[in-house]
């Protein structure tokens, strides 16, 4: 080889070795930027009810010991979408179906939410009387109007907006039932259940909002009307919960994602954490309480999830935990 080609050989080297680094380096640099966004701050979203905190605090827990940054926001259902389709949201563990199909539908179709599967079945929603009223002949929907008085003509619900307010106020609106003279008494869950603990005291007369898990199926011998289909589903107001996430959420925090498509409960484990919360414990008091004693399930939600450092997820969880 002259020396011109040898010069050209070392040059041509050189070229090839710089973009092979420079490449190296791109991709690295990808890797990192990729890494801190996907282990940034995850918003997560929630009603005030009982049910939706245990499983937001549960999430929360897992998420934060495996490197994220977790924030989460109380608001109404509508208010839920509204954050979600905005973008400023990232993820609801709350939608109850089918009795949200109204509000959560329209985001749905316009692609600004997705669904991104169960994480709880078997779960009921509706219209509930104290046993001792149904013993006395109310078991549908349909016996409410002829027992108007004692009921005072009052359906008690839970915050403003909330999808089963909805629901009761669409059956008044259109006189199903019989009960276009009834009003619907909206407060919280708190103020509702304070009613229902009262009537039942006084073995007074109420119909209210009932669901399923909720310590409330425990403290109270209640019954779920039937008759409800055409507003609450059939079944009882059977239900299942799904996780909605904004649009792109998926794509950009595919770690997330998966944790997320991963996490399922139970009817009982989110009824053992809210008798924590009934009696006292707060949200994640109660849900880490849980997880220290059922620590198997973190196996099935960290499976394919990686940690911010790299580290086992399963062992770190427990670490931060406390989980021996």
């Amino acid at each position: 080889m002259n020396k011109a080609g040898m010069v050209f050989a070392v040059f041509a080297g050189v070229v090839v070795l710089t973009l092979l680094l420079y490449g190296f380096f791109l991709l690295s640099t990808n890797e990192i930027g990729d890494s801190s966004q996907e282990f940034g701050t995850i918003e997560l979203i929630k009603v005030p009810w009982m049910d939706i905190a245990a499983t937001s605090a549960a999430a929360s827990l897992v998420l934060e010991a495996l490197g994220y940054d977790v924030v989460v926001t109380s608001v109404s259902v509508p208010m839920v979408y509204q954050g979600l389709s905005s973008g400023e949201k990232d993820v609801f563990l709350g939608n109850w179906m089918p009795s949200m199909q109204e509000i959560a539908q329209p985001h749905l179709d316009h692609g600004t939410v997705e669904n991104i599967g169960i994480n709880l079945e078997g779960a009921k929603y509706t219209l509930a009387v104290p046993d001792y009223v149904a013993e006395q002949g109310v078991t549908h929907f349909s016996d409410l109007k002829g027992h108007a008085e004692l009921f005072d003509r009052t359906i008690y619900g839970i915050e403003p907006g909330n999808d089963g307010n909805e629901l009761i106020l669409q059956m008044i609106e259109d006189d199903a039932y019989g009960l276009s003279d009834f009003i619907l008494l909206e407060s919280s869950e708190a103020g509702m259940l304070a009613e229902v603990n009262r009537h039942v005291e006084r073995q007074e007369w109420i119909v209210f909002l009932g669901w399923e898990p909720h310590p409330m199926n425990m403290k109270y011998n209640i019954t779920y009307l039937a008759g409800g289909g055409e507003y609450f589903g059939s079944d009882y107001g059977a239900a299942n919960v799904y996780t909605n996430v904004r649009s792109g959420f998926m794509e950009e925090r595919p770690n997330a994602a998966r944790f997320f498509k991963n996490l399922e409960f139970t009817l009982e484990m989110e009824n053992e954490i809210m008798m924590a919360m009934e009696n006292g414990a707060e949200p994640r008091e109660a849900a880490r309480e849980w997880l220290k004693e059922n620590p198997a399930i973190l196996e099935d939600w960290l499976a394919g999830v990686r940690t911010a450092d790299g580290s086992d997820p399963v062992q770190t969880v427990y670490r931060h935990l406390g989980i021996e």
